[in-house]
């Protein structure tokens, strides 16, 4: 065990004066050689030797040890950081998510752009739901339903972690002067937490499309280089602006919502999986029935050979050829996709953060025990 050293300390006292008792008691040369300055003048300087434990240089003493960290497995995840740990969460949740129901988002694309990719002597024509399903199934077979899945996989890890990591921090930024956070402080945090994810992750969505709705492509790669050679560097950019002006509410709406909610419910049941799973459906439906529109502009001003240049180009050119139906074209399996993906991404994250908190709470539990053993031991 490292031992404590003894620190001497002086001072000078000024208004500290000599009692007559004292010099009453002992003869003036005892009290001179007891009270002398190290001037070599009497004088009224003071000493105190002190031993005290300074517990913050022992810290390594405190930390948990092997056996401990075994005996309570939950302190584990406090020593991880916090970023990773939702990084992480947030990825799997995503990857899983996203791979659970990539059929129905490749029949959504497929129902979205279909009579783009038709051509004009079919431009009038919409495909439902079951005639999609059965297309690509006839096409492609089984594995068609999949198509495009790894490269959404592969985006959904770093957008999931910079749109939850961007959320907790926007909403900090967007805190009042007493803490709290507003309804509109909420909106303006999901609302750049979306812009922020969707901006660093597009040129990926990009080619997830093309490579889900172009039969010609069989990988990723060969999109990429195919787009850079033929259409340059801006095209893993076209259709952003749609993109950001319809994920700002997107996002907005539904992590409000999700959080308005939550903190509405009673406290006995915020903490609960099913009403995180309950809100995140409510949050993710009002959302997507406010902002499906915008998708469907984004998904056809990313195609390939797009007529489209800007929105006000894209919403009456849609509404021309197939009517107001047009701009929720897929929004069924869209819907199917979206409400249990989105409720399993905010549950996930809603969970790892409440089991982060008591595993900080678990280690500083075993950190206290151990700093009362060391102060007893000492």
């Amino acid at each position: 065990m490292r031992k404590n050293r003894p620190v001497l300390v002086s001072m000078d006292i000024p208004s500290l004066e000599l009692s007559n008792s004292s010099s009453q008691t002992h003869p003036p040369q005892q009290w001179q050689n007891k009270w002398v300055g190290s001037t070599g003048q009497i004088g009224c300087n003071f000493g105190c030797i002190s031993l005290s434990e300074n517990l913050d240089n022992n810290k390594g003493f405190n930390n948990p040890t092997t056996a401990q960290l075994i005996k309570h497995p939950l302190a584990m995840v406090a020593l991880v950081p916090r970023d990773a740990a939702l990084f992480a969460a947030g990825a799997i949740a995503g990857a899983a998510a996203k791979t659970v129901t990539a059929p129905l988002d490749r029949i959504k694309l497929l129902m979205q752009t279909h009579g783009l990719r038709a051509g004009q002597e079919a431009a009038k024509k919409g495909i439902g739901f079951i005639e999609a399903f059965a297309l690509i199934g006839k096409e492609e077979g089984i594995k068609g339903y999949w198509k495009g899945n790894l490269p959404q996989v592969i985006r959904i890890i770093p957008y999931s972690a910079v749109q939850l990591f961007a959320y907790e921090n926007y909403k900090k930024l967007f805190q009042g002067k007493d803490g709290e956070l507003s309804v509109i402080g909420r909106l303006a945090a999901g609302a750049c937490a979306g812009m922020t994810s969707t901006f660093v992750t597009y040129p990926l969505d990009v080619l997830r499309l093309r490579l889900a709705v172009d039969p010609g492509y069989k990988t990723m790669s060969e999109v990429a280089l195919k787009m850079l050679k033929e259409e340059g560097v801006a095209s893993f950019y076209n259709g952003l602006g749609p993109s950001l002006i319809g994920i700002a509410p997107y996002i907005a709406v539904n992590f409000c919502v999700f959080d308005l909610v939550k903190k509405a419910l009673p406290e006995k049941y915020q903490k609960r999986t099913e009403a995180s799973l309950v809100t995140g459906l409510i949050s993710a439906t009002i959302a997507t029935l406010m902002c499906y529109p915008l998708d469907t502009v984004r998904r056809q001003m990313q195609m390939r050979g797009t007529p489209y240049v800007t929105i006000l180009d894209a919403f009456p050119g849609i509404v021309a050829r197939d009517g107001l139906v047009g701009l929720y074209r897929g929004f069924v399996p869209n819907a199917l996709k979206t409400l249990p993906n989105s409720s399993i991404r905010l549950t996930t994250f809603d969970t790892v953060k409440r089991l982060i908190a008591r595993s900080e709470k678990e280690l500083q539990r075993i950190m206290e025990e151990n700093r009362e053993r060391q102060k007893t031991e000492s």
